[in-house]
Parts: structure tokens; sequence; C-alpha cells
């Protein structure tokens, strides 16, 4: 629900209340006695979903040219007409509860604060999702998303785009960009300084970290997360939903890969901080596109027959160049997740290969341990490498019939040459006595 108060101008005050008195609406008029060029104040309340139709009508009779107009959001309004004109617009349901145009405009704006509060806060997030991915740490990583403030820069481009406002357009791309390159810069530094101090993880690989290697090496699920943001985020805040827990997964898809390409980068992993980088950007088309089909398929439009045909071409080209862009970087993700399926399904072709031999009664004494299907550091475009099997068995040394038995078994299911390593555990049997006497 909410409460209007327009200040007509000289001039304009028979429109206004013709207007009000057409839609049916109960309305205040009071006189403006402060000396400025307006005439009267007229104040009345409306359901959400009548404030974009209500305002485009007084925009089109053109008292926003010269009048102030404040959207005030109430909680209770005791009223028979306004609850007639409620049940009116709610058996409409032509625009779905959804908030109008112009407060959507005015809440994308606030959510974007300005860019040296942006910068400072990005960057600080960005110094925590690296602290939290070389310590292999989950709950730091959440932490650093919770700070990061990209919701309002996140959707600002789309809702620019699709309501004809090339401003707030400008000012989501600016941010966006901005501010992706200020996190890979802070990961850089601090990734930098943990390297010089030292501080590589218990002296392994980098990229070995858990939460460090599912976003240098993305398959399409990451696409996934992102697309549901962008819808998310939009949804959020069209239909006044929570925006904050929604910002955390706008966080999530952009923040900690952009601190792995940092940390990649400072490592002189340049494979690695490749195929981090294509999922940050991956990320951030994904959500802008998203956002951008889902504003305009929610029914948002400038007013004029000019305006939307000038968003309607806006849109379409902004939604072809994410898209064409997109398409090209989801290669190397659908070759990743092409070779992810893979080695599951190699895996899998492997144990049954493994337990077929093992049941052979000669080697009855033998069980398969653990199956492991390892990929190469070829980053971004991984391929298989290294097929372990570990089995457990009486015997202190790998009986070498055993082993070529398990080898042959193996092979077939590659379709390509690899390493193939049988690791052998001896398992030890314990007597345990029991004392009877009394």
């Amino acid at each position: 629900m909410r409460y209007v108060e327009v200040t007509i101008p000289t001039g304009r005050k028979e429109a206004v209340l013709g207007i009000l008195e057409d839609e049916e609406i109960d309305y205040v008029v009071s006189d403006e006695i402060s000396g400025r060029d307006y005439v009267a104040v007229v104040r009345f309340p409306l359901p959400g979903e009548a404030v974009e139709g209500v305002l485009d009508r007084l925009t089109g009779a053109g008292i926003s040219d010269d009048a102030s107009i404040v959207v005030i959001d109430t909680e209770t309004i005791l009223s028979d007409d306004f609850a007639r004109l409620k049940a009116q617009y709610d058996s409409d349901g032509s625009v779905d509860g959804r908030i109008s145009r112009q407060e959507l405009q005015t809440r994308a704006g606030d959510l974007t604060p300005s860019f040296a509060v942006y910068a400072t806060m990005t960057f600080i997030s960005a110094l925590v999702a690296t602290a939290g991915l070389l310590l292999d740490s989950p709950a730091v990583v959440v932490g650093s998303m919770v700070i990061a403030p990209l919701i309002g820069p996140a959707l600002a481009a789309s809702i620019g785009t699709v309501i004809a406002d090339p401003e707030l357009r400008s000012t989501g791309l600016t941010y966006q960009f901005g501010g992706l390159g200020i996190a890979v810069v802070g990961s850089i530094l601090l990734a930098g300084l943990a390297r010089l101090a030292g501080l590589e993880p218990a002296g392994i690989d980098i990229v070995a970290v858990a939460e460090l290697e599912e976003r240098v090496a993305p398959n399409l699920l990451a696409l996934v997360i992102a697309l549901g943001a962008g819808v998310a985020g939009i949804l959020s805040l069209t239909r006044e939903l929570s925006e904050a827990i929604v910002g955390v997964m706008i966080a999530a898809a952009l923040i900690p890969p952009a601190a792995a390409v940092g940390i990649a980068l400072a490592w002189g992993m340049y494979g690695a901080a490749a195929g981090a980088l294509i999922l940050v950007l991956v990320n951030a088309l994904s959500i802008n596109l998203a956002a951008l089909v889902t504003l305009w398929s929610g029914g948002y439009r400038p007013t004029g027959l000019f305006a939307v045909s000038t968003a309607r071409r806006q849109t379409l080209t902004f939604a072809a160049v994410l898209g064409l862009i997109m398409v090209l970087l989801l290669v190397p993700l659908v070759s990743a997740t092409v070779v992810d399926v893979r080695a599951t399904q190699l895996e899998s072709d492997v144990e049954t290969g493994v337990d077929t031999v093992l049941a052979d009664s000669e080697y009855d004494t033998f069980e398969a341990e653990t199956v492991t299907v390892e990929l190469d550091d070829d980053y971004p475009l991984r391929s298989i490498d290294t097929v372990v099997v570990t089995i457990t068995g009486p015997e202190t040394d790998l009986d070498p019939a055993l082993s070529e038995r398990l080898v042959a078994a193996i092979e077939p299911h590659t379709e390509a040459p690899v390493e193939v390593k049988i690791q052998m555990v001896t398992t030890h049997e314990t007597t345990v006595g029991t004392d009877r006497s009394h």
C-alpha cells in the first residue's frame, strides 16, 4: 500500500484532479501557500499495483515536468473507498503484485552506494574471501559474501536498460566492472603477501585447496547459481522481498571466483587464473541476462511509444551481446562438465571391473578399498590423467599377476592412455582371547 503526495504546479490542478476522479481515487486537496509556483497539494492512498498506472497518467498529462511526486510505503489504510480500489486491482492481476517502475528505479539507486563506499566494501570483501580460500574455510568465504555490496550494481544495468534510464545503466556497468577489478587487485595483494610469507597451505599445490579448486575448474553447475541469483535478485526488488539474502547469493557468484583469480595470478598459475576469470565473467553476464529477461517478461516498460521502442531495441541488443559472449565463454565450462561426467563414469566402470577380478576365487582374500580418477593440472581445460585403485589384502607385496589383471580390466574403459596406479593396503588378523578362569 502506498500514500502518494503530488505538488501541483499552476495550471495543472484540473488535470490532476480529473485523472484521480476518472480512476475513482479518494483524495484530499490543500492549498499551497509557500509562494512558489505551486497551487495545491493533493494526497491519496493507492494499492501498490496501481501506482505505476496512475503515475504514468499523471506523467502523460505533463504533471511530472515541473511537479513534485512523493510515494510513501504504508502499513495500514482504513477506508472503504481504498478497500474497493484494492479489490479492483487484486481482481485485475495484470501486474502480479509487483512494485511500480518508478519505485523500482528508486530502489535500484538506493541499493547503489557512492563509488568510494562501494569500492572500499568490495576491496574488504575480496580480502576476506582470499583469506577464506587460502585457509580452506567455508565460513570465512561466506562472511566475505555478506559484506559485499553487489546487489544494486549487479541489477542496475538491467533495470536501466529495460526502463530506458541511461544513467542508471551506465552506473550499473561501471560499478560492476570496477568492482570486479578491485576485487581481483585486492586478492592479488593479499595472496602475494601470503606467498612471500610462506603461508602456502600445508606446502601443497595451492589449487588443491578444496575451496579454491572448485572455482579455478568450474563446470556448468556454476551457471545455475548465477542465473538463479539474477532472477531472485529482480524478484526480491520487484516483490519487496529481502534483498540481503539475495545479495549474498549474488556475491557468492562473483566475489570468491574473483578472489580465486587473484590467488592463481599471485602463484603464477595462469591457466587456473583463466579458469576462475571465465567463471567470474560467465556469472556476471548470467546475472545481467537473467535480470534483463525477468524484468522484460514482468512487464516493465518506460512510458511513451517512442520510449518503449527505444527500450525494446536496447534490451534486445544488450541481451544479444550478453548471450553471444556467454556462448563463447561457456565452451570451456561445457568441456569441463564433459570431463567431470566421463571421470564419474570411468570411476564407476573401474569399480565394476576391479570387483569382477577380485571375485575370482584366486583373489577372494582381497577387497577393493577405493577407486579414484584424477585429472591433470592443465587448467582450465583439464583431462583424465590417472586412475588410482587401492585394494586391501593379507599380503605385503602386490602379486604381479593380480596387478596385470586389474590393469587389463581397467584399460578398456579409458578413451585415451592414462596412468594406472595399484596400491596395496595390508590387513592383519588379530586373535582376541577370552579369560575363563575364576
